[in-house]
């Protein structure tokens, strides 16, 4: 069973920040260059926050807030959920599912060392079941 850590190792462990004083328009930015739905929001190298697609969509345009002048730490989510880099596919899976979650920030040692997503756990599930088939048709071809 593939872990978080062997995701990362597979895929890479950069992680994408702001600062919590930034304008939610270079969020958005830097979003859009980076091809990612959520920035950590980090500060002094401690993480204390997330911000998605989602908080804009909900907090910003909904709200008709101005992107340019509203700052990240106003929309962000504070509570993250983290995992640790040994917990499972299934584990972060199920933790996803349960607390309606899109990106998991992997935490060894109070040290953000990645970040998994869900296109990540399906992408190694995937690979997972693939592998399991052809195992079991080697095995029924021989």
């Amino acid at each position: 069973m593939h872990t978080a850590a062997e995701i990362l190792r597979e895929k890479g462990s950069e992680v994408w920040s702001i600062a919590p004083d930034s304008a939610i328009i270079e969020a958005l930015t830097f979003m859009a260059e980076k091809r990612v739905g959520a920035l950590l929001v980090m500060e002094n190298n401690k993480l204390v926050g997330i911000v998605t697609e989602r908080d804009y969509a909900r907090k910003v345009a909904l709200e008709q807030r101005s992107s340019r002048q509203s700052l990240v730490r106003e929309i962000m989510s504070h509570r993250v959920l983290c995992v640790r880099p040994d917990q499972t596919v299934q584990e972060c899976m199920a933790l996803m599912s349960d607390k309606r979650a899109r990106h998991l920030p992997v935490v060894d040692h109070k040290k953000v060392i990645g970040v998994v997503s869900i296109g990540d756990l399906v992408k190694t599930i995937i690979a997972e079941q693939q592998f399991e088939i052809e195992q079991l048709q080697y095995y029924i071809n021989h």
